[in-house]
């Protein structure tokens, strides 16, 4: 099974995979708590608008608010 973007893609801008969990995870809820609050609805899932987003380096780690313990 082939998946895209592929893992060597998103590691081009976070290069761990631990941490490239919490940034899609923090920017997924960061996208879904923006269109609540414009009362907008999602073309598509938030986790693939903030996966694709990483992958065209839109995003990167210093781009979400990582801390532990948040």
């Amino acid at each position: 099974m082939m998946l895209y973007p592929a893992m060597n893609t998103l590691n081009e801008n976070v290069p761990n995979r631990y941490l490239l969990v919490n940034v899609v995870a923090r920017r997924a809820r960061q996208i879904a708590e923006a269109a609540d609050e414009a009362e907008e609805p999602l073309d598509e899932k938030p986790v693939t608008s903030a996966i694709n987003e990483v992958a065209d380096g839109k995003i990167s780690t210093g781009d979400v608010d990582i801390t532990i313990g948040r």
